[in-house]
């Protein structure tokens, strides 16, 4: 059965050949891709206020940044942690501290508006504890209402609680235990004052920490010891605790100059060095503060910074759109990226090996360098993206795998599925913690973590057997291979526990279940078609349930804080791709309602020919990017053109969906 009158097989390959087109075009000279990775404003005026305590704000171009926030100011007068969320307090409280930093006066109309957004929201006593922390720092809240991190945490044994936390928590939490004992308030010229932003007057503001009425008070209570030790100088072993934060933190700085491949690690970073009196000259601070210019986006009037960087994370994904749409996998193009990627594997030990005694280095981190915090996510693309190309030194790109994938085999959490960043970091009782309002203090093990790597493993043993696996998880021939039986079992358990009762999955790094319910359903098809039948038709008729009038899909952050609103919004490139994605990983299953699953993807295939535009790209304004569910979103430039292409290219690929 050809291609669908519905869909016309010259329309699927002109689009297909504008996107390869397009992508490389995009290509950087050394082989890698790399797009804005776009957050909230709070990056950008967080680091205003960095260069305003260090004195090197004279030396940036930060006047760019006005025009930013200014750009960024919607008509409801606050500013948006994501696209169309009617704006976010402690993100408004934030751009108007930098506002002001910049010398922009509160009559401005601008900051009348904000003002305005602001107090009606609570103000600053409602704020988040870091947006509290760094009012702080310039006298503009007290320290009296942030919690305590008594330094001798810092001396207890390595797995606690430092190592219990995120990786991306550690990074920021320990550089703050020195901030957070030594309570500075620098001087900044001009001073600025944000008394206007406390909703009850600055005469009666209550500096505490908010109570909840339940057995999470009790970490509120010994708050109240921790100040009383500090108080009257009874804090055990503080210079011992600072010290050896002192010393992490220059032990994880990178040679160019990072820390945590991140802005808010690298910030505190640098906020500990300031509290500590490093001379701004100090090669290391040097360094740090360079290192926060490469996560920098300067046009002719406009100054930005990104939380993160992602070529590594980038560039496999376009690999894989460039492979699966058609493009012959020793092409130049793809050559030089695979031996980029190559390049970028770490053969280090990092913050990983404290919980995990036994692996072997052999990741891949997001960014450019993070030899500290390599992760599963990226490594599992990676090694998919390598195994789909052709290189000149084949042995070496298969070693290279191999090393990988044993990696990820020895982060295999308790569970059974994979996380992140670290080996069984689940101890939730850290999200109750005052300090950690933000709930993303842990990285357990996820659903679409899980099934990336699932995913990795069916098409590494596909290639291996040049076929799919349809009958059996591991052919008796490959039982060597590090992620055996018994793992894939105990990861197809989990995956299957964590399947809603409507038959989607949570995303935990993607919005939202749209990501986790393609993931899933591309992973279950490639090593369970079978005996996860049942759970792979759910998962389908829920995607073909949320589908667009306009034959697109979509999904709003929201749904992290709203479970009702899984799978609804306005329909967006990258979002429409996943679904199509899914939905034809699916039809390779025997399932019954071929008719309902053929017409979906037919129709998901012409919303994405009828939105792509000239020059081969798509667009979309929605942040489609999960950095913290319910607290911090990212938007992808990318993502809005490999995901389609990957789409469109495997439905070239298969040419027909199976007969009705």
């Amino acid at each position: 059965m050809q291609l669908q009158d519905k869909v016309k097989a010259s329309q699927v390959q002109e689009a297909i050949a504008k996107s390869q087109n397009y992508l490389l075009s995009t290509q950087h000279p050394q082989g890698y891709w790399w797009a804005e990775l776009e957050s909230n404003v709070t990056i950008t005026a967080e680091i205003v206020l960095l260069h305003k305590l260090w004195g090197t704000d004279k030396t940036r171009p930060l006047h760019k940044v006005e025009t930013y926030l200014r750009q960024q100011q919607r008509e409801h007068g606050g500013w948006e942690l994501y696209y169309g969320d009617g704006g976010e307090l402690s993100t408004s409280v934030e751009a108007y501290m930098a506002l002001k930093l910049l010398g922009v006066p509160k009559t401005d109309s601008a900051m009348v508006q904000a003002r305005e957004f602001i107090l009606k929201r609570g103000g600053i006593s409602k704020t988040r504890i870091f947006t509290k922390m760094h009012l702080a720092l310039i006298g503009c809240y007290n320290w009296r209402g942030l919690p305590s991190i008594p330094p001798w945490i810092m001396l207890l044994p390595e797995s606690f609680p430092i190592y219990e936390m995120s990786s991306w928590a550690r990074g920021s939490t320990v550089p703050l235990i020195i901030v957070f004992d030594k309570k500075p308030v620098f001087p900044i010229n001009p001073a600025i004052t944000l008394d206007e932003l406390y909703t009850e007057g600055v005469s009666t503001i209550r500096y505490e920490l908010p109570r909840n009425n339940d057995w999470t008070d009790i970490f509120v209570l010994l708050d109240d010891a921790f100040k009383f030790a500090e108080d009257y100088s009874l804090v055990p072993f503080r210079d011992e605790g600072l010290k050896a934060a002192e010393q992490w933190v220059l032990e994880r700085q990178e040679p160019t100059g990072d820390w945590g491949g991140i802005i808010p690690a690298m910030l505190n970073s640098l906020l500990a060095l300031r509290t500590l009196n490093y001379n701004p000259a100090d090669p290391i601070v040097e360094r740090g503060l360079q290192a926060v210019d490469r996560f920098v986006i300067e046009t002719e009037d406009n100054y930005r910074v990104q939380p993160c960087i992602s070529p590594v994370w980038d560039t496999a994904l376009v690999m894989r759109g460039l492979v699966d749409s058609g493009l012959s996998p020793n092409h130049p193009a793809l050559v030089k990226a695979g031996e980029w990627l190559l390049d970028k594997q770490i053969l280090d030990s990092g913050d990983w090996a404290v919980k995990n005694k036994t692996g072997k280095p052999g990741a891949w981190a997001f960014e450019f360098d993070n030899r500290f915090y390599p992760d599963v996510d990226d490594s599992a693309v990676v090694v998919m993206a390598l195994q789909a190309v052709e290189l000149p030194n084949e042995d070496l790109k298969q070693q290279a795998s191999d090393r990988a994938i044993a990696w990820i085999a020895s982060m295999q959490c308790q569970d059974g599925g994979w996380a992140a960043f670290d080996l069984n970091n689940n101890a939730d009782w850290l999200n109750q913690l005052p300090y950690g309002d933000l709930k993303a203090m842990i990285d357990p093990n996820t659903a679409d973590v899980t099934a990336r790597v699932l995913e990795m493993v069916g098409r590494c043993l596909a290639d291996k057997t040049k076929s799919l696996l349809p009958h059996s998880l591991l052919p008796t021939p490959y039982s060597p291979f590090p992620i055996n039986s018994q793992r894939l079992n105990q990861a197809l358990a989990y995956l299957s526990q964590e399947q809603e009762s409507v038959g989607c999955w949570f995303g935990r790094w993607g919005v939202n279940y749209i990501y986790g319910t393609s993931s899933a359903l591309v992973a279950l098809s490639l090593i369970a078609p079978h005996s996860h039948q049942l759970a792979i038709a759910k998962g389908a008729k829920w995607l073909i349930s949320c589908q667009n009038p306009d034959g697109g899909w979509g999904e709003t952050c929201k749904s992290y804080d709203n479970p009702a609103l899984k799978g609804q919004g306005d329909s967006t490139a990258s979002q429409t791709a996943w679904a199509l994605i899914g939905l034809m990983a699916a039809a390779d299953v025997e399932l019954q309602d071929f008719a309902s699953l053929h017409s979906s993807i037919e129709r998901g295939v012409n919303h994405l020919l009828e939105t792509q535009q000239p020059d081969g790209t798509w667009d979309e304004r929605y942040f489609t990017g999960t950095g913290f569910p319910c607290h911090f979103y990212l938007k992808y430039h990318l993502y809005q053109q490999h995901f389609p292409l990957t789409a469109l290219g495997r439905y070239q690929a298969t040419g027909y969906i199976k007969s009705v």
